[in-house]
């Protein structure tokens, strides 16, 4: 983003979680004292979003607390903050805080950043549904849900993860729907990743002990996490550009090479880690679109892990029968004294029938942004001032996180950060990244 004519000097972020938060840290390290950044927020709190609003100490961190600072050049700033208040000791490293610990972290990081922009009135925080951004002659308006509007030289959508309508007969886990159940009732989860882990933890916490069916595609369950040490990789080392068998082929031997060597394979993928977003961008739209129906699954159960203490508790619910993952599609629900499912074998085809009280949608986030529950983000792609990625996982958006509209023009007004530009980086869910890209876009916005 060169050649500015009107410097920068008021930013409106949509969208108050983690990534809002992390980004307003970053503008507000500019000592540009006419800076002005607007963090807007529908939420009652600032900083949860969906990840960091649980309550439940079982719900931890999916990311060591060495890796969540909020600032990509202080690494070590959760850890510290951790350290400082009592709640972890140097020789319980590695952490995997409650994720509400990591909520408490933002709030306090973003009560000290408006304690010390008050007096000269660089931030300024509302509470308030953003409904729409309006570009304007100099800059941009966004349209709130109490019918006011605020206005700046530009506006960054950072609302995060969209979850998907609960699908049919199923409901989100604490949702309203999500009333009282006889505990030993048998329950049907749909996906088996780190979603259908939080609600098998909540259930675990509520004193549930009835069976819990879950089912997805594969019936693969998240690996867990190990102290380890990332192998060194160089960028001449990987093969960008290839097609994804060719890459995949090379990825395994790879792993089997350091394997025979004695290195465990988390290492590998976590070598990798630095150059995932360039691999991605590099890949032709073919490999592309390969790596999200066929070879994602895998590689998620790989990358995104749980944490040891977590891993421990699912694996031994699995061993005892109390949770049986299951590859494979629902086919059929019927109503009635609850639900009877229809499942349909991944491997042999064959149909099993299931008595449950409840069916829990935990298959994840939204696979398809045009059906984002986001008004901003609908209001966005139906006046065509923004589009859904090629792969319909994001919106579209350019290298410096400019979105792109129906026409193809990349709009200098506003921008985006987060998983709503993965459709571009690919990995871009996790504050490690999420905070790089920030650090990157501040810079960009403010030098």
């Amino acid at each position: 983003m060169t050649g500015r004519t009107n410097p920068t000097r008021s930013i409106i972020i949509v969208g108050g979680g983690a990534s809002g938060v992390v980004l307003a840290a970053h503008l507000l390290k500019s000592p540009n004292p006419d800076l002005r950044v607007t963090l807007i927020e529908k939420r009652p709190h600032f900083g949860q979003g969906i990840a960091y609003s649980t309550l439940l100490s079982a719900h931890v961190l999916n990311v060591s607390a060495a890796g969540m600072s909020a600032y990509a050049d202080d690494p070590g700033n959760f850890w510290r903050w951790l350290l400082e208040r009592g709640f972890a000791t140097p020789e319980q490293a590695p952490v995997y805080a409650p994720r509400s610990l990591y909520a408490l972290y933002l709030k306090e990081l973003l009560d000290d950043l408006e304690a010390r922009e008050r007096e000269a009135g660089r931030l300024r925080l509302i509470r308030e549904e953003s409904l729409s951004i309006t570009p304007t002659a100099s800059g941009v308006e966004v349209a709130l849900a109490n019918g006011t509007s605020v206005v700046a030289h530009l506006a960054v959508l950072a609302t995060g993860h969209d979850e998907q309508p609960a699908q049919g007969h199923a409901i989100r886990m604490g949702s309203e729907a999500d009333t009282a159940l006889d505990p030993d009732s048998r329950i049907l989860v749909l996906g088996t990743g780190l979603s259908m882990v939080d609600a098998f933890l909540s259930l675990e916490q509520r004193g549930h002990r009835g069976d819990i069916i879950a089912v997805s595609r594969r019936g693969l369950l998240p690996s867990p996490h190990r102290k380890g040490n990332p192998i060194k990789l160089d960028v001449a080392d990987i093969p960008l550009g290839t097609q994804l068998s060719y890459f995949v082929g090379w990825f395994r031997d790879l792993i089997r090479e350091n394997q025979k060597a004695g290195v465990d394979w988390r290492d590998v993928v976590d070598g990798l880690r630095p150059f995932n977003q360039k691999i991605w961008q590099n890949w032709p739209a073919s490999a592309k679109r390969r790596f999200v129906e066929h070879t994602k699954a895998w590689w998620d159960i790989h990358r995104h892990r749980m944490a040891p203490e977590v891993y421990a508790r699912v694996t031994e619910a699995v061993q005892s029968g109390h949770v049986r993952p299951l590859a494979g599609r629902v086919v059929g629900v019927t109503p009635g004294d609850g639900f009877a499912v229809e499942v349909q074998s991944r491997h042999t085809q064959r149909l099993e029938t299931f008595d449950v009280a409840r069916i829990y949608d935990c298959s994840g986030i939204v696979r398809d942004i045009s059906t984002s529950p986001n008004s901003v983000v609908r209001s966005l792609v139906g006046r065509g001032l923004a589009r859904p990625d090629p792969l319909r996982i994001g919106l579209d958006v350019s290298a410096n996180c400019e979105i792109i509209a129906a026409d193809g023009t990349v709009s200098r007004k506003i921008l985006a950060v987060g998983p709503l530009t993965r459709g571009t980086f690919f990995e871009i869910d996790a504050i490690p990244d999420i905070r790089v890209q920030c650090a990157r876009l501040s810079k960009r916005l403010l030098g």
